[in-house]
């Protein structure tokens, strides 16, 4: 097959290269070509998920900004729609009045938070941020997945086809350069395609991971604000 191949016209360009391409390199970059759509998928669902994340999260931070106590951001985050922000915030709002009812409404004084109900309350504030932050987390495996693979995919493909080139000129006696290069070159598509596809994928994976870390610490930062305003307002 690959002698038949050789004496043949060479192929003119990639398109040429890739239809005359032997099977292994064929389910190669197959294999390439799916990936490359689960990238792609991937990068438009996360930029429109960290886009959405990032417009909520200004808002409730705003809105909390100029809240004077807490049962005015109570009130405030309900006009919000529902966000990571908003569903940390109510998670650690609603314990705070499991553990003190009437605290936010009630004008006479009651006993604060011990630090056995604060520690509790913060551990109840961090499961639900770690619940959002593995949300927003989601799917980027893949990018590290494909990031990582693509090329060693692509390297096995070219090795593949440099293989089936030299079988190619043992079965047919030629080392001319013309008889040589298009294979050469069939076996180095997939380690282009391979670069193509992780290219995108690591840097996808970079930038939505720097902005996970963003996230994250916006969320580090409210746990310790709500906590402080609990102890401002005599809470704990």
């Amino acid at each position: 097959m690959i002698a038949l191949m050789l004496q043949t016209a060479p192929p003119q360009n990639i398109a040429d290269m890739i239809l005359g391409a032997s099977p292994p390199t064929q389910v190669v970059l197959a294999v390439l070509g799916v990936f490359s759509v689960l990238s792609l998928w991937v990068i438009i669902a996360k930029v429109r998920h960290f886009r959405a994340v990032g417009r909520d999260g200004d808002e409730f931070l705003a809105r909390m900004e100029t809240s004077k106590s807490l049962a005015d951001a109570s009130e405030a985050v309900l006009s919000l729609p529902e966000s990571p922000y908003t569903r940390l915030f109510r998670g650690g709002l609603n314990f705070f009045a499991e553990l003190s009812p009437g605290a936010l409404s009630s004008v006479r004084d009651l006993p604060g938070l011990s630090l056995t109900q604060l520690e509790a309350l913060r551990l109840v504030m961090d499961k639900v941020e770690g619940e959002e932050i593995d949300e927003l987390r989601h799917g980027l495996n893949w990018l590290a997945i494909i990031g990582s693979v693509s090329p060693l995919l692509g390297l096995m493909g070219t090795v593949i086809g440099i293989m089936n080139t030299f079988l190619g000129i043992t079965t047919s006696s030629s080392t001319a350069i013309s008889a040589v290069a298009p294979g050469v070159a069939e076996a180095l598509i997939t380690t282009v395609a391979g670069l193509a596809v992780a290219i995108p994928s690591v840097i996808a994976y970079n930038h939505f991971a720097s902005r996970l870390n963003l996230v994250h610490g916006e969320f580090e930062g409210f746990v310790s604000e709500f906590i402080g305003t609990l102890a401002k307002e005599r809470h704990v």
